[in-house]
């Protein structure tokens, strides 16, 4: 096609729940909002437990915490979108504001995965060798920790928002998605995209199959450990820990391999839809009762935390 006859695209078309019945769209859109209020304030709520109450300033809830900030800015990268096309049906969305959206969405959940190889590890210390712990996980190496896991994760995607800005979009704008994602994007690109995907192929692999081989080495580990414990209340109590922890692993690992981790011919339009759902709504939803507000010692650090504001806001006369 030559120069002349190209039209430069400047927004594009999200198509997710095109299909859907618009007298659903306000229905599943109130149950979305519910979902994000709730994430968002069981998240901020571990956040503000973990700095007032000296009980959950170890290595394990500092770990947490980062990951419960980084839930709320995860799932605020789709579900803000989503829920404005659902409820408002504006579908379009500017260039530059996809493209960010796209590198938010990879480059957060790069740093998740780097986050749940940390706790897997820290984990794997604290039941292993818990004479050590204390040695160990010490709070300046967890902070640098942190620190690299985010520096790292934002500085590989770099990459991705480079290669986006230098693409051209001529053709269709229809993005068959709620969200900006990598390969609908990349199908209406008429430039070319093989650097692209290859170069998202294997940042994509490395990410998945490299943090998912390390927690499961840890976890293995673990489980080794958790057998040879004299105690049979200690291995229970163990057992239930991990199982928590691993429903959530098995969220996370699953949603992206469907979805990332084959052809995407494979998947159907659906499929791919509930899938990132599970991904970006549910998963973020499930972490802070999966991690935290089963805990005893959180329980008691929100209950005396609500007892001080009921308190502070109705003192008695």
């Amino acid at each position: 096609m030559g120069a002349g006859n190209e039209t430069v695209v400047a927004e594009f078309i999200l198509e997710g729940f095109s299909g859907l019945d618009q007298r659903l769209q306000p229905f599943l859109s109130l149950i979305l909002l519910l979902i994000y209020l709730t994430t968002v304030t069981g998240n901020t709520t571990i956040i503000f437990l973990v700095c007032v109450d000296h009980r959950l300033q170890t290595p394990m809830y500092f770990f947490i915490s980062n990951l419960a900030f980084l839930e709320i800015w995860f799932t605020s990268s789709t579900t803000i979108t989503l829920l404005v096309i659902l409820s408002s049906g504006r579908r379009t969305i500017s260039l530059s504001s996809c493209f960010a959206q796209c590198y938010f969405y990879f480059a957060l959940g790069c740093t998740e995965f780097a986050l749940l190889v940390v706790m897997s590890f820290d984990r794997y210390v604290a039941i292993c060798q818990p004479l050590h712990y204390a040695a160990i996980m010490k709070q300046q190496l967890c902070t640098h920790v942190v620190v690299a896991t985010w520096v790292i994760s934002f500085t590989l995607s770099s990459y991705r928002l480079v290669l986006l800005s230098k693409l051209t979009f001529c053709g269709p704008n229809k993005i068959y998605h709620f969200f900006c994602d990598n390969s609908p994007l990349f199908k209406l690109s008429c430039s070319d995209t093989s650097l692209l995907w290859k170069a998202d192929s294997i940042l994509i692999s490395f990410v998945l199959l490299g943090s998912l081989c390390l927690i499961l080495v840890s976890y293995v580990r673990i489980f080794h450990c958790i057998l040879h414990m004299p105690s049979a209340s200690g291995r229970k109590k163990a057992f239930a820990t991990c199982s928590s922890h691993l429903t959530a692993l098995a969220i996370a690992y699953g949603s992206c391999i469907v979805l990332y981790a084959q052809p995407t011919e494979e998947v159907s339009l659906e499929t791919n839809t509930v899938v990132a759902l599970l991904n970006t709504v549910l998963y973020p939803f499930l972490n802070p009762f999966i991690y935290s507000f089963r805990n005893k010692t959180v329980k008691l650090a929100l209950e005396e935390a609500l007892g001080r504001a009921k308190v502070w806001l109705f003192p008695r006369s």
